[in-house]
């Protein structure tokens, strides 16, 4: 089931396929200038936001238009500008691998949502009260932070997020932590010995 997903949608993006793999590369930062290049793209695009200051209604107008223009021309335009008689066999299988990764993004997704119905049904108290404690803190940090600064730490990172954990900052920083925290554990229970 999982190969005829990804057979589906790697047909369904097939016109996107060079500008996904770009895409891929720039977010895995394959050149040391790419992480720089999309903060400063991210960062130019927030400060033209914030200087426009769009209402949300022309905001989301906005947005879902260009993605409109490029549902229209990128599968147009990609093989003039890329060249479509480069498509590697190397390309073709990261595609797949992209494709793959997605499907798979979705389906965990998905599990999510259902063992959060599942906890629902089996445990509602647990879930009324982690849902109103998690909402209550969503809550007051949306109070505390602006909603345009609050939107651009979560884009940056998210755009960020494939490319360190491709180079292993993810990886060292969460062992860091997790270290931390067990020698905290270990001096407290010496402590209470």
């Amino acid at each position: 089931k999982l190969a005829a997903e990804t057979a589906s949608l790697e047909e369904q993006l097939q016109g996107w396929g060079e500008v996904i793999l770009m895409t891929d590369k720039i977010l895995r930062w394959e050149r040391a200038w790419f992480p720089l290049a999309l903060m400063s793209v991210v960062s130019f695009s927030f400060l033209m936001i914030y200087y426009l200051d769009p209402s949300v209604l022309s905001g989301v107008s906005c947005f879902v238009m260009f993605l409109c223009l490029a549902d229209y021309l990128v599968p147009a335009l990609a093989p003039r500008i890329f060249g479509s008689n480069k498509w590697t066999t190397e390309q073709q299988q990261r595609f797949h691998e992209i494709c793959s990764n997605l499907v798979k993004s979705r389906r965990r997704i998905v599990g999510w949502w259902k063992r959060l119905f599942t906890i629902k049904e089996e445990k509602p108290k647990m879930y009324f009260m982690t849902m109103l404690c998690s909402l209550a803190v969503v809550a007051w940090i949306g109070q505390q932070v602006h909603n345009l600064f609050l939107t651009y730490l979560i884009v940056s990172f998210l755009l960020l997020f494939p490319g360190l954990n491709q180079h292993g900052i993810i990886t060292k920083y969460v062992g860091m932590a997790k270290r931390e925290i067990n020698k905290l554990l270990k001096h407290k229970e010496k402590k209470n010995e």
